[in-house]
């Protein structure tokens, strides 16, 4: 019976990678095709990643709450660590923007398309240890 939760904990991170993987695509994908679509009609890139981002945050705690931490703890304190974990995730997106775009040039499309799996990569690890980590 140990064994099979040892092996149950060593295999418990490459789930919820996974899991959070499949929400992340999913819910990245439909986002990625509204802040095109936003920017084909002319919204400025920066302001149409704040409005996809906000949809994308909200949607994403409850799957990633519930489905890939499987987190028990109090839903108060998680919203809040998420709230600041997703400020510094949008704070990461726009400079990346900033950077790529505004300063360097490059087409919004492929910099924006890049800063989701570099955004993703970071909010796994805060989610993981700060937002949804488990509790003694």
């Amino acid at each position: 019976m140990l064994e099979s939760s040892a092996n149950d904990q060593t295999g418990k991170p490459m789930r919820q990678l996974i899991r959070y993987a499949l929400v992340g695509v999913a819910s990245n994908a439909v986002i990625y095709i509204v802040y095109l679509f936003m920017t084909c009609f002319g919204v400025e890139p920066k302001t149409a990643m704040t409005l996809v981002y906000i949809i994308g945050a909200s949607i994403g705690f409850i799957g990633n709450r519930k489905w890939t931490f499987a987190h028990r703890g109090d839903s108060f304190s998680a919203v809040l660590r998420y709230m600041l974990a997703h400020l510094s995730g949008y704070l990461l997106n726009y400079l990346i923007l900033f950077t790529f775009v505004d300063r360097l040039g490059y087409a919004h499309q492929w910099v924006q398309a890049v800063a989701i799996m570099i955004v993703a990569g970071f909010l796994f690890i805060v989610f993981k240890y700060f937002v949804f980590r488990e509790t003694i």
